[in-house]
């Protein structure tokens, strides 16, 4: 099933080495990658400004491609999701992240957070911003955790 938050209907290359994106839910970004060509060894190709120009949608317009065998292409999330952040928001990566780090289930991680799982699980798979008192509540609940702040306030998980 394709989720329109992670579906591209559109992208363009522009000559500073960002691509301009369309998903289907309407949202747009600038997504700069210098940063990604530099320190993704696999991406190094992507630094000849001619090949980084043919960017386009992949197949399943879940990715975008460069080239015709598919090694040079990244996911239609993760470019969201580096959107997102380079705009100052909060992806959900890093509920992925989270989760992860703290051996967190969706069930556990509703609990340490004080909300409903659907509202967990919409975060984590993108379907929902995730809002920075959320991030936030995710830090402290880490920081409490690791014996960094007073606990006393602090949910069972």
């Amino acid at each position: 099933m394709k989720t329109p938050q992670f579906t591209l209907i559109s992208v363009a290359p522009t000559p500073r080495a960002s691509l301009l994106l369309t998903f289907a839910d309407g949202e747009k970004f600038e997504v700069d990658l210098v940063d990604v060509i530099t320190k993704l060894r696999s991406l190094e190709p992507l630094k000849d400004q001619t090949l980084f120009m043919k960017a386009r949608l992949g197949e399943f317009d879940d990715t975008v491609v460069w080239d015709e065998d598919g090694a040079l292409e990244l996911a239609a999330d993760n470019l969201r999701a580096m959107g997102i952040e380079q705009t100052g928001g909060i992806s959900h990566e890093f509920i992925v992240s989270w989760m992860y780090e703290n051996g967190l289930d969706l069930e556990t991680a509703a609990i340490a957070l004080g909300m409903s799982r659907r509202m967990v699980a919409y975060y984590r798979s993108g379907a929902k911003a995730v809002p920075r008192t959320v991030a936030l509540a995710c830090l402290g609940w880490r920081a409490m955790k690791l014996g960094q702040v007073d606990d006393r306030f602090a949910l069972a998980a």
